[in-house]
């Protein structure tokens, strides 16, 4: 009897000792998230402005929705806490961004802190001019006309068609077999 007793306490050991085991491996994902707290700390070097006090718009494009604040400064614009070059890298998109300030002749005037989400780069591009213009507009009415007339303040609302039932996509038809 002593020894049964000696073998099921050997084999809950065992078992304690199993479960144990996948906890020490569960210790690299600690270090991953240690990782990402870095490069969070390393993207939160761009300061964040007091936004009480700014112009607010709603930009949108396609699938993407832009929170444009903007406020007066330098010219500096900030999408989702990068710098307008880091975030938008091709020049035409960048260039796409400053039309509202070319328009209205206020390049270096004011700053945008910009939170777009959804979509790809091109429609995000085209959310943050519509925000902009929005928020330029509300900022001084007076811009209005000139805004309204390089046609900024209307939002384009062409969006993807939806993949139809029995088609490729949402046009494209299946290829024809005549036998």
């Amino acid at each position: 009897m002593a020894t049964e007793t000696k073998k099921t306490t050997a084999k809950k050991a065992a078992i304690t000792t199993k479960k144990a085991a996948p906890a020490t491996k569960k210790a690299p994902a600690a270090t991953k998230t240690t990782k990402t707290a870095a490069a969070k700390q390393q993207t939160a070097t761009v300061a964040t402005p007091k936004l009480d006090k700014a112009t607010y718009a709603t930009g949108k494009r396609k699938d993407s929705v832009a929170r444009v604040y903007l406020m007066p400064g330098k010219g500096n614009i900030v999408i989702n806490n990068k710098p307008m070059t880091e975030y938008f890298r091709r020049p035409v998109l960048q260039m796409i961004l400053n039309q509202p300030f070319a328009v209205t002749k206020r390049e270096g005037a004011y700053d945008a802190f910009v939170m777009v989400m959804g979509g790809g780069l091109s429609g995000q591009a085209g959310a943050v001019k519509h925000g902009i213009s929005k928020a330029l507009e509300r900022q001084e009415p007076d811009l209005r006309a000139a805004l309204k007339s390089a046609g900024f303040l209307t939002r384009d609302s062409r969006v993807v068609e939806r993949k139809h039932y029995g088609f490729h996509k949402a046009r494209r038809s299946t290829q024809f077999s005549k036998r």
